[in-house]
């Protein structure tokens, strides 16, 4: 049986990506689409991306990229570290990268080029990081950053009355654009929950890895998802990104 499955916001929580792929019984019949942010915050920024290399050997898999995951292209292709980026975690994947060798660093650096920003499928179900302002969609969006930045997408249809039907001249029309939408970024923990969450025909799949969550990984056509255990109980003697 072929599944679609989407997987949160990883944050260089390679065991937390181990758990979820086992407790999924993901197999090679499976694509998997990743929403970005795979490094900055745990301490195994490199073994997911090297992880996630051999993966796409097996599995029909897209990468979605993440604010996160074009700050360490920067830094992968030229050296330069920003002191944000440090700061939001990417001391950890600089750390993670220490003695590498240059042929690695290079592969990696081509994993990161050739993220996709946003994956819109057969069923008219956008994927995508953070969001997008345009009313036309992702498509015209003018500013491509929003694709790995932008908020409003998710705090629009969090404060969209669910009870607005999407024929309604009051649902928004961004949202109207796609059957449904599946984002990262902004993480769960903020509205109250570890778990995946849906806002009008938003599915949120950040349930929190860099912090004090958990990694998730959902079905699309089911819904039904599987999670790690609390990441922060994983790497016990780290603090993730809880310090910002």
């Amino acid at each position: 049986m072929k599944r679609k499955l989407v997987i949160g916001d990883i944050h260089g929580a390679y065991k937390a990506l181990l758990q979820i792929l086992e407790r999924a019984s993901v197999n090679e019949n499976d694509t998997l689409i990743f929403v970005g942010d795979y490094v900055d915050g745990w301490s195994q920024s490199f073994e997911v991306i090297s992880y996630l290399i051999e993966l796409q050997q097996k599995n029909d898999c897209i990468f979605i990229r993440g604010n996160h995951d074009t700050w360490c292209e920067q830094w992968l292709e030229r050296g330069f570290a920003d002191e944000v980026w440090v700061f939001h975690g990417g001391q950890a994947t600089i750390n993670s990268y220490q003695n590498k060798s240059e042929p690695i660093k290079k592969q990696h650096l081509e994993f990161f080029q050739r993220l996709k920003d946003f994956l819109i499928d057969d069923q008219n179900r956008l994927f995508i990081h953070a969001g997008f302002a345009s009313m036309h969609g992702p498509e015209k969006e003018p500013h491509s950053t929003n694709f790995t930045w932008d908020r409003t997408l998710w705090e629009t249809a969090v404060a969209t009355d669910p009870q607005i039907l999407v024929t309604s001249a009051l649902f928004p029309k961004r949202l109207k654009r796609f059957n449904e939408i599946y984002i990262g970024h902004t993480p769960t923990i903020h509205i109250g929950t570890f778990e995946p969450a849906k806002a009008v025909n938003v599915w949120n799949v950040d349930t929190g890895a860099a912090f004090n969550g958990k990694l998730s990984i959902l079905d699309v056509d089911t819904k039904q998802f599987w999670q790690s255990d609390v990441v922060a109980e994983l790497y016990p003697d780290e603090t993730g990104r809880n310090t910002d």
